[in-house]
């Protein structure tokens, strides 16, 4: 087996800080509505704490929230490899059947399995996969050099039965149970396929998306469908399934020209809209994508961002600070870890606005 270079980010975030509280459970069990966790609002004027219902007020008429309509699915499940007890992360169905999977330590899936080997023998249940090469692109290496992380894998069996029956959302040790599928479903998903929550979109009920339709806020579906997001720092995301339909590509083109903001909610619409822009315009179009935005290759539709709050030397915080600009990324970071908004999928918010 050829061994590639490992795949890589050529630059890591400058946005310095450490970390503050994991929230360690949804909003509904910490006594919130979805819509009353914080919100931080950060422009070039300055920074807001205000709360997330509180976003329309802090938007213009004409301008567009693009929204990603993939659901979570049900995507780690219990296994052994070669006979030993490993926990399965399964990331994406690719054309010819096979699955792109994560191989983590059991039982509590702390961290990645690096030792396993092509041809090695994954079970769940009565379904069997074969390790076929390391993914994406032949055989880069997890970018510690201790092995590979993601695996295509070959199917023999019914693994969605599998995962439908015993599987479970994807999670990490700082929640402080298991959690249900539905507490990882936003409003706008609608198609299953997120191995990971597109988790910019949670915090959005019916009635706040109302409120902002009403007040001439318009909202722009498109699709990329989550791979798993346990990168290693360094690690470039991995290619995503993503879909910008024509109705979508126009709404956000008219809005551009009338003078509105294209706002996207989260990391992934971010990534998706991103993918198929022709010169100035966003043209309708679908299948996998490796765009990875960063400030060195910066957005050219995006103006502003919904999202949560990304670990230090994350990919995720390169695309914030490509859109957000760093000095008002660290502002905005800065002020997060001084007033105690908490991180990751159940966490708080931020809309961050550079002009």
């Amino acid at each position: 087996m050829t061994r590639l270079r490992t795949t890589q980010l050529r630059e890591t975030p400058h946005t310095r800080f450490s970390a503050s509280d994991f929230a360690p459970q949804p909003a509904e069990e910490r006594g919130l509505a979805r819509d009353k966790v914080r919100l931080l609002v950060g422009t070039p004027d300055g920074i807001d704490h205000v709360r997330f219902r509180d976003l329309p007020e802090h938007l213009h008429p004409g301008d567009v929230l693009v929204v990603n309509t993939s659901a979570t699915v049900n995507a780690e499940v219990d296994a052994t490899l070669d006979g030993e007890a490993v926990v399965l992360h399964v990331a994406h169905r690719l054309e010819d059947g096979d699955r792109v999977v994560e191989l983590r330590t059991a039982p509590d899936a702390a961290r990645a399995v690096l030792d396993a080997r092509e041809g090695g023998v994954v079970v769940v249940g009565d379904v069997r996969l074969v390790l076929r090469e390391p993914w994406p692109g032949g055989a880069p290496s997890s970018p510690s050099g201790r092995g590979n992380r993601l695996w295509r894998a070959t199917v023999r069996g019914d693994l969605d039965r599998q995962l439908d029956w015993n599987g479970r959302p994807i999670a990490y040790g700082y929640l402080d149970r298991r959690y249900p599928l539905d507490a990882y479903q936003t409003v706008f998903g609608t198609r299953p396929g997120s191995a990971e929550m597109a988790s910019a979109g949670r915090p959005f009920t019916h009635s706040l998306v109302t409120r902002l339709v009403t007040a001439g806020i318009q909202v722009a579906p498109v699709t990329l469908h989550t791979g798993v997001s346990s990168q290693e720092a360094g690690e470039a995301p991995g290619p995503e399934w993503f879909e910008v339909p024509p109705a979508s590509a126009r709404l956000i083109n008219r809005s551009r020209a009338d003078g509105g903001r294209v706002i996207a909610v989260g990391t992934t619409a971010t990534r998706a809209v991103e993918s198929t822009v022709s010169g100035r315009h966003v043209v309708a179009g679908r299948g996998w994508t490796d765009r990875v935005v960063t400030p060195a290759d910066p957005p050219r539709v995006v103006d502003g961002l919904v999202t949560g709050w990304h670990d230090p030397l994350a990919s995720h915080l390169l695309l914030v600070e490509a859109v957000a600009g760093r000095g008002l990324t660290q502002a905005a970071y800065d002020a997060a870890v001084a007033e105690g908004y908490l991180w990751h999928e159940f966490g708080d918010s931020a809309l961050l606005l550079r002009r």
